[in-house]
């Protein structure tokens, strides 16, 4: 199966030295993140043994998106982005090695990782539109939807096999050593930017224009697009309602399976296997012809893979559970970004992109906190049903749509 998959679309884009020197040292970077992700989820865990609390931190982590994602996005229409891209990682490097220090040092309480996290999410904020942004940067247009889409696979990967690490570092060395792994995988990442060359950069007209004038008209672009409008939409929703799932799993694993670190790690792992399965269906299909069937298909899925989730007491069948709704997630996520990055205005790229990463980091970050909030009173399950029940009627709402959005959407890039 592996062979057949890196002989279409994803071998043509990985053909291209600096797209493929930047996907390498991606994937160590983000291996170094979904490690410390499952690291602050168990350290908030134990600090605290509340859902209210691992939903307090992921808003910690996602929420500074609402303020900062739309100036780093217009920054990145202003500003070299693979240099804008280098100094956010250097910073979060540094975040990664306090919070090492300060659990090495045993310093650490839930007030500083509500203040750790919270800076890392404002620094990602101006990271993700530059990141995203230098892809096109790489590789020809033709070759754009299958590299965005490769990305996405990337961050899956990651997915997949940094929580298992974690799970293995964090119960055999402790929550200091996985910090640790996080802040040396940056410096793979920040050298691997330092080198880069941009040969298909976009080129933008730079306009002297006030910097809240430009994020409006990010903001408008994406409103008045018919086929990206309706698509942010119903990102929006599923990202409210569905996706918050991986901020809560941490008490799913403490308090209903009881299966502690190496329970999380499982479920984790789950997604990431998902996720990636869909990631790699989507890169090797090379073409964004027949995405928006894609998305409107896996909308359903995720729904009703997250309602069986939901209420599933046996922990094998949960985990091939959230499983199949990561799969549903990250294939309608990454074939709306790579419809997206093919029919978008090269001069607007990194706005509309940023809108993409507030949708990606606020929804979750929101709807962990109000599931959270009601876990405590309702339980673990009955959050997380209602969630999937608007998601299955964000389906409905897209499916009445989806005609209009093809014809927008699937047209050949520059048409």
């Amino acid at each position: 199966m592996l062979g057949g998959l890196m002989s279409g679309g994803i071998a043509r884009a990985l053909r291209y030295p600096q797209y493929r020197n930047f996907a390498i040292g991606d994937l160590i970077s983000l291996t170094g993140t979904w490690i410390q992700r499952v690291a602050i989820g168990w350290l908030t865990w134990e600090l605290t043994h509340s859902g209210a609390w691992l939903g307090f931190v992921a808003f910690a982590e996602l929420g500074p998106s609402i303020l900062f994602s739309p100036i780093g996005g217009a920054h990145a229409d202003r500003f070299e982005r693979r240099l804008m891209a280098m100094s956010t990682e250097i910073l979060l490097m540094l975040q990664s090695l306090a919070f090492m220090l300060l659990v090495f040092t045993n310093w650490i309480d839930i007030w500083w990782v509500l203040a750790l996290t919270g800076l890392r999410g404002a620094l990602n904020s101006w990271s993700h539109p530059a990141r995203q942004s230098l892809i096109s940067s790489l590789v020809p247009r033709e070759q754009l939807p299958t590299a965005v889409s490769m990305n996405a696979v990337l961050f899956n990967i990651a997915r997949f096999i940094g929580p298992a690490i974690a799970g293995i570092v964090i119960v055999e060395w402790g929550l200091g050593y996985a910090f640790l792994c996080n802040t040396v995988s940056f410096i793979f990442f920040i050298s691997v930017l330092y080198r880069l060359k941009t040969a298909y950069a976009d080129k933008i007209e730079h306009k002297r224009q006030p910097l809240m004038t430009q994020m409006l008209e990010g903001y408008g672009y994406v409103i008045r697009h018919p086929g990206i409008g309706p698509i942010m939409l119903m990102l929006l929703l599923t990202a409210l309602f569905g996706r918050p799932i991986t901020e809560l799993l941490p008490g799913f694993a403490g308090a209903v399976y009881q299966n502690g670190a190496q329970g999380l790690a499982w479920m984790t792992s789950s997604m990431g296997i998902g996720a990636m399965v869909g990631g790699f269906f989507i890169a090797q299909r090379g073409h964004v012809a027949g995405l928006t069937r894609v998305i409107m298909g896996m909308t359903a899925v995720m729904a009703v893979a997250l309602l069986v989730f939901a209420f599933v007491p046996w922990f094998p069948v949960a985990l091939i559970a959230i499983a199949f709704a990561s799969c549903g997630i990250a294939t309608m996520s990454i074939s709306s970004q790579s419809l997206i990055q093919t029919q978008v205005d090269g001069a607007l790229r990194g706005r509309v992109i940023s809108v993409y990463g507030l949708i990606f980091r606020m929804g979750p970050a929101l709807g962990a906190l109000v599931m959270g909030g009601l876990v405590d009173n309702l339980g673990w399950r009955w959050p997380i049903a209602g969630g999937a029940v608007i998601c299955l009627a964000t389906w409905w709402w897209g499916q009445r749509r989806a005609e209009r959005i093809r014809a927008i959407m699937e047209k050949p890039a520059g048409l």
